[in-house]
């Protein structure tokens, strides 16, 4: 198995955990966090990038979205 998918597989992993215990002390931002890493994970599983490709590639469409004024 490719070490990117494994990787993936991993970060799913880690974000429904980070989801899980956050659910369970009541912490809204960690379920985000959870969310947020699980979210990264599935795309690094389904295009093989790295996850830091992935980052800078969501961080430049959020500049443009707001360069833009959309909401």
């Amino acid at each position: 198995m490719n070490t990117i998918l494994i990787q993936g597989d991993w970060n799913i992993l880690k974000g429904k955990l980070k989801q899980a215990w956050a659910l369970l002390m009541g912490d809204d931002m960690k379920y985000e966090t959870g969310k947020t890493v699980e979210f990264l994970g599935r795309i690094q599983k389904k295009t093989g990038e790295k996850r830091a490709a992935i980052e800078k590639t969501l961080r430049e469409c959020e500049e443009l979205r707001q360069r833009i004024g959309l909401c």
